[in-house]
């Protein structure tokens, strides 16, 4: 892929793009600039959330909001911290402000736990079940930059820890039918390999000289159908989740919108185009805020 072709890690714009040099490097490190990431780890914990059958609850959501964002942060910072020296062997990543030397490792580390505090923060909001459950998940995100290292499924792992969203949004309200839950965190689990499948085709040439594994590249000329795959797994066990929750035909046409959305993704999927697969992962937040609308529908009707 030539120097043109590639697609920057950030695109320095908004607000972001107007602070002050350190400033700017820290919101850099959080991803600040890209909220698509936080949008995919807020979305499960709706879900959760609305699947109950409580309402709305605009407080609960807006404390959950506010947590995706500060662990999405979070994560990316202890992300870089283990990957400096891969990500700047990459040409995507190698401007990243710890791997360019613009952020100290020190400052990177105070930085996480800044947003560590914000993150127990919204975590003393919930119910001790739920505080649990959130915690339950520290030992995954801790070992999630590793598994580049050791499997050509890390997009797997990232799955564990981007759908634990969803058992703290259930957990939140109620303790109950973890059988439709499980179901239901099985199929975000797919979706997120889905996803972040497309999303590793952008540094497929890169990962394999410094050797990073990625689904994409164990995929190889069958990624797109992988990812239909992964994505009709998806859609089959959120089915399966909605039925074991209200089993009525009708409920699970309301997965109708989003598994279409998860269709034209792959049907307009072009591996070999140099923008294409970023634009699809991004796409992937309207598929969120689709089933989050059926989980409310599911749920509350």
């Amino acid at each position: 892929m030539s120097e043109a072709e590639i697609v920057p890690d950030s695109e320095h714009r908004g607000l972001v793009a107007r602070l002050p040099g350190r400033f700017r490097d820290l919101a850099l490190l959080a991803r600040f600039d890209r909220p698509i990431g936080w949008w995919l780890l807020f979305w499960p914990c709706a879900w959760g959330v609305w699947l109950t059958g409580a309402g709305p609850r605009l407080s609960l959501i807006a404390w959950l909001l506010v947590g995706a964002i500060a662990m999405r942060g979070a994560g990316c910072v202890y992300n870089d911290l283990v990957d400096a020296d891969l990500d700047a062997r990459v040409a995507r990543t190698a401007n990243r402000p710890v791997a360019s030397g613009r952020v100290s490792k020190r400052l990177a580390w105070a930085w996480l736990g800044a947003l560590c505090l914000v993150g127990l923060a919204v975590l003393v909001q919930l119910r001790w079940q739920a505080q649990l459950v959130a915690l339950a998940s520290v030992v995954l995100v801790a070992a999630y930059p590793f598994m580049k290292r050791i499997t050509w499924w890390p997009q797997a792992w990232l799955g564990l820890v981007f759908s634990w969203g969803l058992l703290v949004g259930w957990s939140a309200l109620r303790s109950d039918h973890w059988d439709a839950v499980g179901a239901l965190y099985l199929g975000t689990v797919c979706w997120v390999i889905g996803y972040d499948t497309i999303y590793a085709l952008q540094d497929r040439e890169d990962d394999a000289l410094v050797g990073i594994r990625s689904s994409a590249l164990r995929l190889g000329a069958r990624v797109r159908g992988g990812v239909a795959a992964f994505y009709g797994l998806a859609v089959m066990a959120w089915a399966l989740g909605f039925w074991l929750l209200r089993p009525d035909w009708v409920a699970l046409l309301t997965l109708v919108p989003a598994g279409l959305h998860l269709a034209w993704q792959v049907a307009t999927l072009d591996p070999a185009d140099a923008g294409s697969p970023l634009q699809r992962f991004r796409a992937n937040r309207l598929t969120g805020a689709l089933v989050a609308a059926a989980c409310f529908v599911v749920g509350n009707a």
